[in-house]
């Protein structure tokens, strides 16, 4: 750990690839009066991390280097503005802490959410971008009910482990699609049928859903069309879906965008508490091996979050 007013955070100073993360040393940041230091506990890295690093959502997501990656994360409060009244040193908090490639990051205090002590650092990490989500595709974009029935996309990753149990929490019938490796993982969180989908055609086994939860595109979304009856939803979490493909097969296409409240995310940390919902976490890397982790991010395998741990 430094001393001092300083921490270590990864810069980039230019886009390319994983190489152009640096671990620097930079003065620590200090919070305003509404907003909390937190000392970051974990951070999540989020495909969105690299395409961003990568250049590829310049004009989406404009940025000044050198910037420190990151959006969602957990830890402890170490410090707190002046007019901030719901949080205090030493709560174990998780929420949108931009910039979290970091040992230190701050926050408003309404964009954090205040832990239970049942549910451990490392496991809140992963609910922002995952779990929250996974509820915004099924139930603010994808209106799921009971008794219909889901197919979920990689299933066994950072959003889809959450689709599948929160599916059928809801009572929907859940068809995931994973990797030989993940299918027993897949099955333990309940889904009712797994394809493996090196081996096998999901668009030859399915047929008839209601909605289908798409966190890979191209292909797999282009073969998703046909699983669908007429008046379903696809939900993309990776991009603008296909409208024409929508409107020939008589079926609604979104773009998951719309965010999941401050009321969703207590639902969830509830549902967390109580054992209703569980979660794997991936691979956990030392801030030093960010540009390491952000590879294996790259290679969009895996089973749950990647993390950091700025503080290893």
């Amino acid at each position: 750990m430094t001393q001092n007013n300083n921490m270590q955070a990864i810069l980039v100073d230019r886009y390319g690839d994983a190489d152009v993360l640096e671990l620097r040393e930079t003065p620590r940041p200090q919070p305003q009066e509404n907003e909390v230091l937190v000392r970051i506990s974990f951070a999540a890295m989020i495909p969105l991390d690299w395409k961003i690093r990568n250049g590829w959502l310049e004009q989406v997501f404009p940025i000044a280097f050198p910037y420190t990656p990151g959006f969602y994360a957990s830890g402890i409060v170490e410090t707190v503005g002046s007019k901030v009244s719901a949080l205090q040193p030493g709560d174990r908090v998780f929420g949108d802490l931009r910039s979290s490639y970091a040992q230190y990051a701050v926050a408003t205090e309404e964009a954090l959410v205040k832990l239970p002590e049942s549910i451990s650092l490392e496991d809140a990490a992963a609910i922002k971008a995952g779990a929250d989500s996974a509820w915004k595709a099924l139930f603010l974009e994808g209106n799921l009910q009971s008794g219909q029935t889901v197919l979920v996309h990689a299933a066994a990753g950072g959003v889809g482990q959450f689709a599948v149990q929160l599916a059928k929490w809801k009572g929907a019938t859940v068809i995931g699609t994973a990797s030989a490796t993940n299918i027993e993982f897949v099955k333990s969180l309940g889904a009712d049928v797994v394809i493996d989908y090196r081996s096998e055609d999901f668009s030859k086994l399915v047929n008839d859903v209601d909605l289908v939860v798409d966190t890979v595109g191209g292909d797999t979304e282009q073969r998703s069309w046909d699983v669908l009856k007429r008046g379903g939803i696809l939900v993309s979490l990776v991009g603008d879906p296909d409208a024409a493909q929508a409107e020939a097969h008589g079926v609604t296409a979104k773009f998951n965008t719309v965010f999941a409240t401050r009321e969703h995310l207590l639902q969830i940390v509830d549902l967390l508490a109580d054992g209703t919902l569980k979660m794997e976490t991936g691979r956990v890397y030392p801030l030093s091996q960010a540009s390491e982790a952000q590879r294996f991010s790259e290679q969009r395998r895996g089973r749950g979050r990647i993390l950091l741990n700025p503080q290893a």
